[in-house]
């Protein structure tokens, strides 16, 4: 049983398109944890879902995990009491059906325990992200990162979603789950799907890491994209890989590519990053992608140590629109930031940003910190 079609059993008889408490069940997603989204008047609920574990949060539980809500970015205010009844709902559904959906995920994950490289195959592809006004897709043909960055945020959520399978523990970095039908599933999935854009970025991996040049799920997908009615298609990687399919992107209408450059120090990079490309690396990368008519971007986010005005300049000969933001949390970086204590301080992050915007914008470079770029 794939996670996302588990989420819709452990609410059965309840499917996509009923109504629970007032809100109708949309769709299930594995993309940033494990969440049911309800579509309400006031905009979009999520129900996260988690296993049952000491000092987590939540609104309601059954007997083996724990539910919460939050607000989908844009869409309006929910009231606690309406948040905690749809929780409590989905609990009352979760408890008739959990022991079965957990033991089928378990028998699915037999034989597996040592895998760090799973091929997988099933599951929705594209997940509807983003706010009212500005919604679209995610894509991801990985799930988990090779590439490890220790303060990356979504290793809890992956984790999380290993820990519910019955898989081991194993450090971030060291496994992937390699979605290895992932162009055929996009292909069926965009003939019934509106022209919003799609984004493939590492929300839960990255596209390019090292196993994508054997696999090549990543090209994959974007060759499809090529062939179908044209839409929106943002890349986002910190692996020089992706300059192998500047061929497609270059093909792609409106196809915009960029690099996430938190630093202009290379040593800093390396410290923070050290499977990642180098920085010369992303920015060269960037500039031959911008000579071959691909528009550029780049994220910067969080802000580490490293001279400003060099990474002002580097940005500004590289790419058209540059987001900012700043250190979500250490999660397990921490040590790193025991030699770098600035970087953790929430005011120095904010001056940082600031001061790199202003960097920017003085030299006529785009600055956003929404999900898509202007």
């Amino acid at each position: 049983m794939e996670l996302g079609d588990a989420l819709i059993a452990l609410v059965a008889p309840l499917k996509p398109g009923d109504s629970l408490r007032g809100a109708r069940l949309s769709h299930a997603s594995t993309e940033l944890g494990l969440r049911l989204t309800f579509e309400r008047e006031g905009g979009r609920v999520h129900v996260e879902v988690f296993p049952d574990e000491d000092g987590r949060r939540h609104a309601a539980r059954s007997a083996r995990l724990l539910f919460a809500y939050r607000l989908g970015r844009g869409h309006g205010a929910v009231d606690p009491a309406e948040g905690k009844a749809l929780c409590e709902a989905v609990a009352a559904l979760a408890r008739e059906n959990e022991t079965r959906v957990l033991e089928a995920l378990s028998a699915r994950e037999g034989g597996e325990e040592g895998a760090r490289v799973r091929e997988v195959t099933g599951g929705t592809l594209l997940e509807p992200a983003g706010p009212a006004d500005a919604p679209h897709y995610t894509l991801s043909p990985y799930v988990g990162c090779l590439i490890g960055c220790r303060f990356c945020y979504a290793q809890d959520r992956v984790g999380l979603a290993r820990r519910l399978r019955g898989l081991p523990p194993a450090p971030w970095g060291s496994y992937v789950d390699a979605r290895v039908d992932a162009p055929e599933r996009l292909r069926e999935e965009l003939a019934t799907r509106p022209a919003l854009p799609i984004k493939l970025c590492p929300i839960v991996s990255d596209p390019y890491h090292a196993i994508e040049a054997k696999l090549r799920l990543t090209r994959g997908c974007l060759e499809v994209l090529r062939e179908a009615p044209p839409r929106p298609v943002l890349v986002l990687t910190r692996a020089r890989l992706i300059e192998r399919d500047a061929d497609v992107l270059a093909d792609l209408p409106g196809a915009r590519a960029g690099f996430s450059v938190p630093t202009a120090d290379d040593a800093v990079r390396a410290f923070f990053e050290p499977r990642a490309a180098s920085v010369e690396a992303r920015f060269e990368v960037l500039r031959g992608l911008r000579a071959r008519g691909v528009r550029t971007f780049a994220v910067v986010q969080p802000m580490l140590p490293g001279s400003i005005e060099a990474l002002a300049d580097a940005l500004a000969e590289s790419v058209e629109s540059v987001s900012l933001d700043v250190l979500r949390g250490e999660e397990d970086a921490g040590p790193l930031f025991d030699a770098y204590p600035e970087a953790r301080d929430e005011g120095w992050q904010a001056a940082r940003l600031e001061a790199l915007r202003a960097g920017l914008e003085a030299r006529g470079v785009a600055v956003w910190t929404g999900e898509l770029p202007p």
